[in-house]
């Protein structure tokens, strides 16, 4: 019992949709399906989430991941000339249930460099770090059978495991206790055949656009410099462009967090991320604005409450309500306490949200390019995935045009 891995702030994406994103790169290897099929096989030994289904403990509120040494990661050779983009677009289309399908799922194609895979995971698996690490892993073996080490994932499980300071704020924790004991009150519970219906439902209104957009060579050379001379991160040009594209003095922005908590494991799969807003509400050129944005992330990060508040809220809540936030908000699932925080705490009624998130800059002598494709969360309206590879940068944008509630 004590061995199990339970879902904590992994929790959020257990009954919420779209809680699926991807990678897809070019690796400069000759084309082998077996080689792809051994390879995965590797990572799948390496990494005990890999090989687990989400199961629901009886007689209590706890969900976990249930390991099961003979699960196969499903993976589907392509043809040369099938569009990637089909292929994701045909899982996100089926929905994805995590108590009987595998965590991750693969698509492998011929291609001009030698090979093209698209890995599409569940959050449940991991964040944007972690895919891209399971990226890198496989294309070092399939090219030059390098192995992964063993991990045992050890996730968080409390706030102990969070910086110290992490804990919510007293207006905060008053909201939250608040819909705690409001969600108490109304004695049910969201089954999760309940959700898999209303993800079908919600699935089969969407209509999401995705758009590519390749920045290298002089390009970006040009951008790096101009962060140099400003003393700003490309993430926070990146931030400003997006506010000054959209019209938008708020952009939701992803933090990897694994040198900041007690319990990461070196090269563990799992969610070791925070989330928080930057907000500007000035109109200035790109470059003042990236310095405005640049003194409002620092200004974030050097405050544990603040960095980490996304996280405490997810530890402080009761963990059936944050099963309800979305089907309440977004589907017929009847609750007051729910649809209060999801619709005033996380965004599911507006529906307006904009959101980065940057995978960094990597070199690889395997890897030629890659793109990183974020989740369509039903908080956003427009998101951006960034990954730069061999100095090619790739944005890849997502425009949710769900029809608002």
């Amino acid at each position: 019992m004590s061995d199990r891995k339970y879902l904590y702030t992994e929790r959020a994406h257990y009954m919420c949709p779209n809680m699926h994103f991807g990678i897809v790169a070019e690796i400069g290897a000759e084309f082998d399906a077996n080689g792809i099929i051994e390879s995965v096989d590797v990572l799948r030994s390496a990494h005990p989430l890999m090989r687990s289904l989400i199961a629901e403990e009886q007689g209590s509120s706890g969900i976990y991941y249930e390991e099961h040494s003979e699960l196969e990661i499903p993976i589907t050779i392509k043809e040369a000339d099938d569009n990637w983009q089909t292929d994701y677009e045909s899982v996100s289309s089926a929905g994805w249930n995590v108590q009987k399908e595998a965590l991750l799922k693969i698509f492998a194609y011929p291609s001009e460099s030698g090979t093209r895979v698209l890995f599409i995971t569940h959050h449940l698996l991991c964040d944007g770090r972690g895919l891209l690490q399971l990226v890198q892993e496989f294309a070092d073996h399939y090219a030059n059978g390098a192995r992964p080490n063993p991990v045992d994932e050890k996730l968080m499980e409390s706030l102990d495991d969070l910086p110290g300071g992490s804990n919510l704020g007293f207006i905060s924790k008053v909201l939250i206790h608040d819909a705690n004991k409001k969600w108490l009150k109304e004695r049910h519970k969201v089954s999760y055949e309940e959700y898999l219906k209303f993800e079908r439902d919600h699935d089969s209104k969407q209509d999401i656009k995705r758009e590519i957009k390749n920045v290298d060579g002089e390009e970006l050379d040009t951008i790096l410099g101009l962060c140099r001379e400003n003393g700003v991160s490309l993430n926070d040009y990146l931030i400003a462009k997006m506010m000054i594209d959209e019209g938008t003095d708020k952009v939701v922005i992803a933090s990897d967090i694994r040198n900041k908590i007690k319990n990461y494991k070196e090269g563990a799969l799992g969610n070791y991320a925070t989330a928080f807003g930057v907000v500007v509400k000035k109109r200035a050129e790109i470059m003042e604005l990236a310095r405005a944005v640049d003194h409002e992330v620092r200004s974030i990060m050097s405050k544990p409450d603040k960095e980490m508040l996304v996280l405490s809220c997810y530890f402080n809540m009761e963990p059936e309500l944050l099963d309800a936030l979305a089907i309440s908000t977004l589907g017929s699932f009847e609750s007051k306490a729910g649809r209060f925080v999801g619709s005033k705490m996380f965004g599911y009624e507006k529906r307006d949200g904009h959101c980065i998130t940057n995978l960094g800059r990597v070199e690889s002598g395997v890897i030629t390019e890659a793109v990183f494709i974020p989740p369509a969360s039903p908080a956003n309206r427009k998101a951006w995935g960034v990954l730069t590879i061999n100095k090619k940068m790739r944005i890849c944008s997502i425009h949710s045009m769900c029809n608002q509630i």
